[in-house]
């Protein structure tokens, strides 16, 4: 019993001391002093084993002994099987800052770090622009107008884009640009978000492209020209980057621009021979200046002896002689302003590339610093956005919509996608806002970026196909009553831009994360290429350290012992506790990843992406925690919070779970499912009776629909197109005395007191007012409701040749 007890003390103290990352000696202390104990009160067996283990611990723990015969082995080893960074992963990794996703490879995040930036909001001036200039933009344009009658804004809204300073909001106040942070800027996208195309024209100048390049690295003679011009358009910018050949692979792109020297007005010029073929450029078929990414060479050596410059970014005026540009793509679902840009023995002076001659070659890099602001910003907005509109019109509809009657939103087949649209755009929009925030604070979130992209990006899908779900008939009939057809089939777009979702998943995520993001590799990797043995000693042994703590804290936590001590309240704390449990868990299991695949775990994307999922979870899970902590919470918030929660801890657990089924050396896996998930998954799908709570809040007037929907256009106002959701308001506001009254008139049709002829609502308001079981004032109120009820369940209908584009291939099927 007593040899029991010790071996307890001994594994305990251990234990304690893992999750601690106290160090060799003290882990030697414990096994040294259970030892002795051991060999005076109980077993010398067990005795041996803990002096065996100290003694081991002692060789490759402490410094002084395993420096003179360890360290250098592993080093020679480590040389061998760790992966090649290339020059061009160099960059990426090197682009932007390590904020909370460093804190998740930890598997002990400080919470601290999180919490200590709030998130104050807009400015006054800021917010006095998204509620005012914004809803004017958003009120000037129907979706299926815009989409389908014109292919392209109206022009008194170009117009007034242009004079209120939509394209400037990135560019500095001293070239006459709105110099918003980045939370206006997504606060506006968000409002803007009901109408892609609009979401999409403001969102990709202030986005990756000239004005941000040229902010960050123009000179300041092209500073002096252009920004004023792209901040009032009178330029229009758009930036080509991709063609045929090189999508994802950006750094693949084989456009040419060939140092050489022309004559220009009779005088001999250096400059640039471009060759390109570019697609898929937002804005490209009305923008005025183009930027361009190129492939730079100096074959003759007229600048230098460089021959091969690498990506070069430069800015060209649409006029130039030799580019072609002005026809148009038709992206699915919203024809927004997109088209190919080709160019044949362009010539254009050095002065041209962005950041001037100095800045050759400096394009990738330039790309990728903007790119991991950019990818926080436009496309998570606009799904934020859409996630909100989906709220504010599903949530309208599944009320005033009866079917067996009953509301739909009382079914729980319905209710079920309503809760799942609530609980997505919660996440949606406490990630992108406090994402923006940390933007503000002087963050570049690199890997941030990449989550936010793909999964906010597929959140917007899911909370589409939801939304269209419930509808019914009513949104799969195109035409200008739909406000979400046309959005949803346009989802793909913001799938496929910026990096296409399965590529950012399967190797972006994790694979430029488990590198830059983790505490250790990246100094492991530079102690190789410098070939500094000391300064690995201290990575390795750190790395190693890591390791044993994580095991020991995802271990125990699984087990409910020791729980993180987190700064939350009683209602969110067991998530974030849970959250903690989870990093160090996939803290672990990253480490373990890399160590049995090595270089193969480029080449493992399902691997890699299961990983990026678990990782991307916790992020959002940790943003939601930051909202609920920062914000004073509303009526009903709470249930969103727990759904939303629970929902992508599931999914963390999820991916935790298929992770240890695929892993290729199985007895590594095991060991790890029995360290991780000691009682097997414990995290379900959020229970039914919450999912309820969530279909209401969203489906009533209450605090929480009306918290959800304000970042969108939510108010109707005179002189605008109608907005649907401010109908759906105004709708709910009477929700419960029109309920009241259908019960009323249903009881009495179904007593008889009715008759049985009046089969249509009206036709039953109008009998019950006559057999007095409705006053005037009654009758009078469920005939306006009802009107407004049909008039938003009603769909379009055209003349028969109308979507014939050549009316003469019509076919009469009933001739005279």
């Amino acid at each position: 019993m007593m040899t029991f007890i010790l071996f307890v003390v001994a594994l305990a103290g251990l234990l304690i001391v893992m999750r601690r990352e106290s160090g060799a000696t003290s882990a030697i202390g414990v096994m040294a002093v259970t030892g002795l104990l051991s060999l005076i009160f109980a077993s010398g067996w067990l005795a041996l084993l803990l002096f065996i283990g100290a003694a081991i611990t002692a060789a490759a723990g402490l410094p002084g002994f395993r420096q003179s015969w360890l360290t250098p082995r592993i080093f020679a080893m480590f040389k061998k099987v760790a992966p090649k960074v290339s020059d061009t992963e160099k960059v990426a990794l090197e682009a932007g800052t390590v904020g909370w996703d460093g804190e998740l490879f930890t598997g002990r995040p400080d919470w601290h770090n999180l919490l200590i930036n709030r998130n104050t909001g807009l400015t006054e001036e800021e917010q006095a622009f998204v509620d005012n200039q914004c809803v004017q933009a958003i009120s000037m344009c129907n979706t299926w107008d815009v989409a389908v009658e014109r292919a392209d804004l109206p022009k008194e809204l170009w117009d007034f884009l242009k004079k209120e300073g939509f394209f400037g909001m990135i560019i500095p106040k001293e070239y006459g640009g709105l110099e918003f942070s980045a939370k206006a800027q997504s606060a506006v996208l968000q409002k803007l978000a009901s109408n892609e195309s609009l979401m999409v024209s403001v969102g990709v100048p202030n986005s990756l492209g000239p004005g941000e390049l040229l902010v960050k690295y123009g000179t300041e003679e092209q500073k002096n020209h252009y920004l004023p011009r792209l901040a009032d358009g009178r330029e229009i910018p758009c930036f080509g980057l991709t063609g045929p050949r090189a999508g994802s692979d950006a750094t693949s792109l084989p456009d040419t621009g060939i140092v050489c020297k022309q004559k220009v007005d009779g005088k001999e010029v250096v400059g640039i021979r471009l060759n390109f073929e570019k697609r898929w450029i937002t804005l490209a078929p009305i923008a005025t200046v183009v930027g361009l990414a190129f492939r730079m060479f100096d074959p003759d050596g007229i600048l230098g002896e460089t021959e091969d410059y690498g990506i070069t970014c430069a800015l060209i005026p649409r006029d130039t002689k030799g580019m072609e540009i002005g026809r148009r793509h038709c992206p699915i679902g919203s024809p927004f302003l997109n088209g190919p840009i080709k160019g044949k023995d362009v010539f254009i002076p050095l002065d041209y590339i962005i950041g001037g001659v100095d800045m050759a070659g400096q394009g990738w890099r330039m790309l990728v610093e903007c790119l991991s602001v950019g990818r926080c910003i436009t496309l998570p907005s606009g799904a934020a956005g859409a996630a909100a509109s989906a709220v504010g019109t599903a949530g309208g509809f599944t009320r005033i919509r009866r079917q067996f009657n009953t509301p739909v939103a009382d079914m729980e087949g319905v209710q079920e996608p309503l809760a799942r649209i609530a609980a997505k755009t919660y996440i949606s929009q406490a990630a992108v806002n406090h994402t923006a925030n940390m933007i503000d604070k002087g963050e570049k979130p690199a890997v941030p970026s990449a989550i936010l992209k793909y999964h906010l990006t597929e959140f917007q899908r899911g909370v589409l196909t939801d939304a269209m779900d419930v509808h019914g008939g009513k949104t799969v009939t195109l035409g200008p009553r739909n406000y979400l057809g046309i959005g949803y089939s346009g989802a793909a777009v913001s799938i496929t831009v910026e990096g296409a979702n399965i590529m950012t998943r399967s190797l972006m995520i994790f694979g430029q994360g488990a590198i830059r993001c983790h505490p250790y590799v990246l100094k492991e990797l530079a102690a190789k290429d410098n070939d500094d043995i000391n300064a690995f000693d201290d990575a390795f042994f750190g790395h190693a350290g890591l390791i044993f703590g994580n095991a020991a804290r995802a271990f125990t936590q699984a087990l409910g012992l020791g729980r993180a001590d987190v700064p939350f309240d009683s209602a969110s704390r067991k998530y974030a506790q849970a959250v903690a449990r989870f990093s160090a868990a996939f803290g672990l299991c990253s480490d373990a990843a890399m160590t049995t695949l090595g270089s193969e775990l480029k080449m493992r994307e399902l691997i890699s992406a299961r990983l990026g999922d678990m990782l991307s979870n916790l992020y959002l899970a940790s943003m939601v925690l930051k909202n609920w902590h920062e914000t004073q919470p509303v009526e009903g918030e709470k249930e969103v919070m727990e759904y939303s929660l629970g929902m992508l801890l599931h999914r963390t657990e999820e991916a935790l779970d298929e992770f240890l089924q695929n892993l290729p050396n199985r007895a590594v896996a095991l060991v790890l499912r029995g360290i991780t998930m000691p009682l097997g998954r414990r995290w379900g799908s959020p229970q039914d009776g919450l999912a309820r709570k969530l279909a209401r809040a969203i489906s009533t007037d209450t605090p929480i629909r009306n918290k959800l929907i304000a970042s969108v256009w939510h108010t109707d106002g005179e002189g605008t197109v109608e907005n649907p959701v401010a109908r759906y308001n105004g709708l709910l506001k009477d929700y419960d005395k029109a309920e009241q009254l259908y019960r009323k008139a249903t009881k009495a049709y179904a007593k008889g007191e009715l008759p049985m002829t009046a089969l249509h609502p009206e036709e039953r308001f109008e009998a019950a007012l006559k057999a007095g079981i409705y006053t005037k004032e009654e009758a009078d109120f469920m005939r306006q409701y009802e009107t407004v009820v049909l008039e938003m369940l009603t769909v379009d209908d055209f003349p028969f040749d109308e979507f014939a584009r050549n009316k003469e291939t019509v076919i009469d099927h009933n001739p005279a």
